[in-house]
């Protein structure tokens, strides 16, 4: 048998998590063909085929189960014992991978961008930001953000957000032609922006006042699967939108939106990073919790 280097495992490894040719060869840096063609060489040396490939969907065949069941441990030894020479560098080096909703992607990370990598300038960081809660350990992102409600219990976890707060926000121009809602059963009568998650459900609509829940089931003519397009369509004076507070809190300020039912609106869990338990953490992701650590710990100083 023709010998299989670490590169052309890792890559089979890459395809199988990611189910994608296209996907995987974004993670890598390489081109699909490029790809495809390394993948066509492992199966020619081994002398099986390992995955099954259709136009919609990869996935691995019987023995690409078991070389994968075999190799992934070995892989991640490997990376481990790579990343255990970080301890020796003047500054950590590496690739830090994270899976974010496009929300706390604008809110909470695009403002630190700058403050990290200029700490950190050998790190590279990319940054998934989609509405798919991905399962970080399959897809070999080394942590994510969610808000805390929504993270698997098997996870490490550590807040890096206050509370957060939903809001109810109409543009001026929609509410001169339509009264503003007393209470939150009165949204029924509104037209609602309404947000669809990947999964396919609509974003509940949920309110609390003197220890009292509800969920309202609205509606309107416009469905979006963004929080962007529904900011914007609430600004354009469309209809009313349900969205985050801090996400809107700049146009409110402007007297653009107007927020509405603000003595209805639940306090949310805060924003947690989480990531699997590991003997080792690595380190680019080591050097990202002690850099949110203390940005927390200097907002703290700043609101006294």
């Amino acid at each position: 048998m023709r010998e299989i280097g670490f590169a052309e495992m890792n890559a089979f490894a890459e395809v199988a998590a990611q189910k994608s040719f296209a996907r995987a060869a974004q993670a890598l840096g390489v081109s699909r063909s490029t790809l495809s063609e390394t993948i066509r060489g492992i199966e020619e040396k081994l002398g099986v085929r390992l995955l099954n490939r259709t136009t919609r969907s990869v996935a691995p065949t019987e023995a690409g189960e078991r070389l994968l069941a075999r190799l992934s441990p070995l892989l991640d030894d490997f990376r481990a014992a790579l990343d255990s020479v970080n301890a020796f560098r003047s500054s950590p080096a590496g690739m830090l991978r994270l899976t974010v909703p496009p929300p706390v992607a604008r809110l909470f990370i695009e403002p630190l961008l700058r403050r990290f990598l200029t700490a950190h300038p050998q790190i590279t960081l990319e940054v998934s930001a989609d509405g798919i809660l991905r399962d970080i350990v399959r897809e070999r992102f080394d942590a994510g953000i969610r808000i805390g409600e929504r993270i698997d219990r098997d996870m490490i976890a550590m807040p890096v957000s206050s509370a957060l707060c939903g809001a109810v926000v109409a543009a001026p121009s929609y509410l001169k032609v339509h009264p503003a809602p007393a209470r939150p059963q009165d949204l029924r009568t509104h037209n609602c922006i309404r947000l669809r998650f990947p999964s396919g459900v609509f974003k509940p609509w949920t309110f609390e006042k003197a220890g009292k829940a509800l969920e309202v089931a609205v509606e309107g003519n416009l469905i979006v699967n963004e929080e962007p397009t529904q900011r914007r369509a609430a600004l354009d004076g469309i209809g009313v939108a349900y969205t985050l507070a801090d996400f809107v809190a700049p146009a409110v300020r402007e007297g653009k939106l107007v927020t509405l039912l603000a003595d209805w609106m639940p306090r949310l869990p805060s924003l947690y990073l989480y990531y699997p338990s590991r003997r080792q953490v690595p380190a680019p992701l080591q050097a990202f919790i002690d850099f949110l650590r203390k940005e927390r710990r200097g907002a703290r100083i700043a609101k006294r």
